[in-house]
């Protein structure tokens, strides 16, 4: 019988190829003018943003947010609606 500690791990690379899968998905479907650097940083590497609980946006904190594809603007604040960051 496996331990703990090796169904949590059989548990977390499963998730890990989950995600892998659902990223990769994402990418094939979107042109990123930054070339995914994000995610081929393993996420290190993400423009500044808040999640303040709207669906599919997060509130974009980059000092000029039009040097991204992904903004959309509502009233005088600038949201950031990347597949990536929001799926």
């Amino acid at each position: 019988m496996a331990s703990q500690e090796t169904r949590s791990a059989i548990k977390d690379k499963m998730m890990n190829a989950e995600v892998s899968k659902k990223i990769e998905e994402i990418m094939a479907g979107m042109k990123c003018p930054k070339n995914f650097r994000c995610a081929e940083s393993g996420f290190e590497r993400l423009c500044k943003a808040e999640d303040i609980g709207f669906e599919n946006h997060l509130l974009c904190l980059e000092d000029n947010p039009f040097q991204c594809n992904f903004p959309v603007v509502l009233e005088t604040k600038y949201f950031c609606t990347c597949p990536l960051r929001v799926g």
